[in-house]
């Protein structure tokens, strides 16, 4: 990506996701007093001075660590490392300097990265602590007092990453970046699928739902397009969403469709469209978002000639609401299909981006109604005067009438199918609203 990269690293619990969104400037980080809250990595663009970059929370590194959850938070940091401009490594004043600092400073001095060194917690003003100064210990130059909780010192470690950033290049526009966001329930295979199409382990995955608790950005160019993948926490049951680290995930999961052009609804080969993928795919709609329906796992099913055709029927039969979206059957383990995603992602956002002219818009409204006439109540026909388009993503259509009580829904589904016929609009949802003749547009 065009913007530097600060990484945020650190042993566990000593404040890096807190200090993560005091530095953004709003809550996108899970922040709770249990270590290891945050596990995989964590974008976010902000800016300083007029310098845009991107900053990365992760997971707290435990160098030592043979517990499986931590080694996986372990990689996932070190990651973050290799590709970081400049390292903001994150200590605790309270706990003062431990081996785990040492080892991580040392990890840090291999990288022969930038390493900004702050000392979380000196929440209070006055003299500084004399505590701090153990950690010149590490190697790392002048530490930096700083309170994630308050807000100190913060400007401080944002020049000073803001001063080991590369010479500033004239930035590429982002307006041909399709933002893509991967819903589903827990342990559908999304952080898999982007891990195939990245070729690299960009997020945590396991045989353990849920083990995705943040939104998680990774770009992604090909030469098809460019593309930024947004890995959502698989959205449960709301019975089963029992802590409040789950509800913030939900939540953030929630405001990656509301951001994204994109959505891939992801279903479970082996269990079909369940509640859940229904409730899910109804927020993707709701949104007005462009949609791929992709069945993962289809390695995993027993196939004759007609499986792929039964399945696709038996989801437009659960999916009603979402018939204009494509169905692709895919891999994410094997790889198998997963390059057609590309220009589907593509064609989705082009027919969600479209815009047709009121002269042809009307053309067919003149056919549509010719065909089958407007409804009446009472006596009372409705008459339909003409349609524009006021907007896109999704394509947004008023109608002008005599009557809007008329307008029966049945007869709203009717045009929409004509409009469809007639442009595609294949994988979005058209937005209809239905106007009194005379009121403003």
């Amino acid at each position: 990506m065009p913007n530097p990269i600060v990484a945020i690293v650190g042993r566990p619990n000593v404040g890096k996701s807190m200090l993560f969104n005091k530095l953004v400037g709003r809550r996108l980080s899970i922040v709770e007093d249990t270590p290891g809250v945050t596990r995989d990595r964590l974008y976010a663009e902000t800016d300083w001075n007029g310098r845009r970059f991107t900053l990365v929370d992760t997971g707290g590194i435990e160098p030592e660590s043979g517990d499986e959850l931590l080694s996986f938070m372990r990689r996932q940091a070190e990651i973050a490392i290799e590709s970081a401009d400049v390292i903001l490594f994150l200590t605790d004043i309270r706990t003062g300097l431990t081996a785990s600092d040492r080892e991580v400073a040392n990890i840090l001095l291999r990288s022969k990265k930038p390493v900004i060194l702050a000392v979380n917690k000196m929440d209070s003003t006055g003299p500084t602590d004399p505590e701090i100064y153990e950690f010149y210990n590490l190697g790392l130059g002048d530490p930096y007092p700083v309170s994630a909780l308050h807000g100190h010192g913060t400007g401080d470690i944002l020049d000073a990453c803001v001063s080991r950033f590369p010479p500033e290049k004239e930035e590429d526009s982002e307006e041909d970046v399709i933002k893509v966001a991967l819903v589903g329930k827990p342990n559908v295979g999304k952080s898999s699928l982007v891990n195939r199409i990245l070729g690299e382990e960009r997020v945590i995955v396991s045989d353990t739902p849920g083990t995705t608790r943040d939104a998680v950005d990774s770009f992604f160019e090909n030469k098809t397009g460019k593309y930024l993948f947004i890995d959502t926490a698989g959205m449960r049951k709301k019975s089963r969403v029992d802590d409040s680290i789950e509800r913030y995930s939900v939540l953030r999961a929630t405001m990656a469709i509301d951001r994204a052009d994109v959505c891939l609804v992801m279903i479970d080969a082996g269990e079909g469209v369940t509640e859940q993928d229904t409730k899910i795919a109804g927020i993707v709609h709701d949104s007005g978002k462009a949609a791929v329906i992709v069945v993962n796992k289809w390695d995993t099913v027993e196939k004759d000639d007609h499986t792929m055709d039964r399945a696709r029927e038996d989801i437009r039969r659960d999916l009603p609401f979402m018939t204009y979206a494509p169905v692709l059957f895919i891999s994410a383990k094997t790889g198998r299909r997963v390059d057609r995603l590309f220009e589907l992602i593509n064609y989705v956002n082009d027919q969600s981006s479209m815009r047709i002219t009121t002269g042809m818009l009307n053309d067919v409204l003149a056919d549509a109604t010719a065909r089958v006439q407007p409804p009446s109540d009472k006596g009372k026909r409705l008459k339909i005067y003409y349609m524009t388009q006021t907007g896109v993503k999704p394509p947004n259509f008023v109608v002008f009438v005599n009557d809007p009580e008329l307008f029966h829904f049945s007869y709203q589904r009717y045009l929409e199918n004509q409009i469809r016929g007639v442009f595609g609009l294949e994988g979005t949802p058209i937005r209809m609203k239905v106007r009194r003749r005379g009121e403003a547009e």
